[in-house]
């Protein structure tokens, strides 16, 4: 068995992080993109390609960047549908952050002269 490159074995490793808001008492937007998101079809094994873009208003955490990078980076080599895999990312970053809102898109490339694009929001209930 070959031994995994220092890259391979860190996306392997990956684990998402929070770190604390600096801001936690001003509502504000933090955007990412990920233009070069790739995942396996679970039917065919063949590739598909997409830009996945996140968008959320932190409460008391933020996503640490190199760990949200290497968590998208995990999903090169998973045989998962396009629904699944924008609710997963979702669902795992809401578990993290707990955030005040949370939007996740995945624009996924034409294949079969179709393009999908897959969107899931969440807003945190408000306390009373």
């Amino acid at each position: 068995m070959t031994e995994l490159l220092y890259g391979e074995k860190m996306i392997a490793e990956n684990r998402l992080e929070a770190i604390p808001n600096p801001n936690p008492e001003r509502p504000y937007w933090i955007d990412f993109v990920a233009p070069e998101f790739t995942c396996l079809c679970p039917r065919s094994g063949f590739p598909d390609f997409a830009t996945i873009s996140i968008s959320y208003v932190p409460d008391q955490y933020c996503v640490e960047l190199k760990s949200l990078k290497l968590y998208i980076n995990s999903y090169r080599n998973q045989k998962i549908f396009h629904e699944a895999v924008i609710n997963k990312i979702a669902d795992d970053l809401i578990a993290l952050l707990d955030p005040r809102q949370i939007e996740v898109r995945g624009e996924f490339n034409v294949r079969g002269n179709i393009k999908s694009t897959v969107r899931v929001s969440h807003t945190k209930p408000q306390s009373h």
